[in-house]
């Protein structure tokens, strides 16, 4: 019986030991994502702003005139979803590229590693004015390469159908994160399968489509879903480049919401914009971890 106790009574002094460890995190996603979460989803509800010193209750008059009458939400939204798309398989596919060519063995591996992961923790805002530079109508570095070849002179961030693509290509450039992620799950992959592969005749091709992909699925849904996320959320090239044009080629919803909340002061309806942000990532998430069971590879499997 009273080793029955012991038992009981250090369980009881473990799991208080593991909250106890646990408390800061906690603490964080109370105060800093679930009441600010809650909190924005509130503040929908009212009009609150210029010339309204006190927030009044409105009801669902924000997210109704979001969907009916604000054109700038569906140019957003619509802005938004292509610069995800082109950043996302961008990012996904330089990160395993790059990741492929840094796990072999060649000189000053470490050195290019290095390298290739710098972009990420550099300022965001002054690699996209350093960009900016590179893209400059009259004197940059691409547009002065292009004349080389006879091209004339390209707008890259004048150009609303060329602004998304150019952002685009700034983010992939950014994506320092994934590439070590990949090369962390490249250099996982167990080497017995590649052997039995090479002994079956498989080449290499063959061994990187039916060995290496399938067993870095898990971290090809990670690196997506990091990158989905991150990439919906982006808001930086409007501030520092385009101030969200040519036109609204590059108005994203995070801009958006800036631009409502601290240049037109409508903070109620900011929160609104906010809200609706948030269900469209969640939706967006939980669609990708349902599709994900039926391509994703756990060792053990069949």
């Amino acid at each position: 019986m009273r080793q029955r106790d012991g038992k009981y009574l250090g369980k009881r002094s473990e799991s208080r030991a593991a909250y106890l460890c646990l408390l800061p995190s906690i603490i964080g996603l109370v105060f800093l994502t679930y009441i600010p979460l809650v909190s924005v989803c509130v503040l929908g509800f009212f009009k609150w702003g210029k010339g309204a010193p006190d927030p009044v209750f409105v009801g669902l008059q924000n997210y109704i005139r979001l969907f009916t009458v604000d054109p700038y939400f569906r140019d957003s939204l619509k802005v938004t979803l292509y610069f995800s798309l082109l950043a996302v398989l961008g990012s996904m596919v330089y990160s395993l590229f790059i990741a492929i060519l840094l796990n072999r063995k060649i000189p000053a591996r470490g050195f290019f590693r290095a390298i290739f992961y710098l972009p990420y923790v550099l300022p965001a805002m002054a690699v996209y004015i350093g960009w900016s530079w590179l893209y400059e109508s009259n004197f940059g570095l691409f547009n002065y390469i292009l004349s080389t070849f006879g091209v004339q002179k390209v707008r890259f961030l004048a150009d609303s159908s060329l602004v998304g693509p150019s952002l685009a290509l700034i983010a992939v450039w950014l994506s320092g994160n994934l590439i070590v992620i990949f090369l962390a799950g490249l250099q996982n992959v167990p080497q017995v399968y590649h052997d039995a592969a090479e002994i079956d005749g498989a080449n290499g091709f063959q061994r990187f489509l039916h060995v290496t992909i399938p067993c870095m699925t898990p971290i090809i849904f990670y690196n997506l879903l990091m990158a989905l996320i991150t990439n919906m959320q982006i808001v930086t090239p409007a501030l520092a480049l385009t101030n969200g044009g040519p036109g609204n080629a590059s108005t994203y919803i995070t801009y958006l919401m800036y631009r409502y909340a601290f240049v037109s002061n409508q903070l109620g309806y900011a929160g609104a914009i906010s809200f609706v942000f948030f269900i469209l990532i969640a939706i967006l998430t939980i669609l990708l971890f349902a599709t994900s069971k039926s391509w994703i590879f756990y060792e053990g499997e069949r």
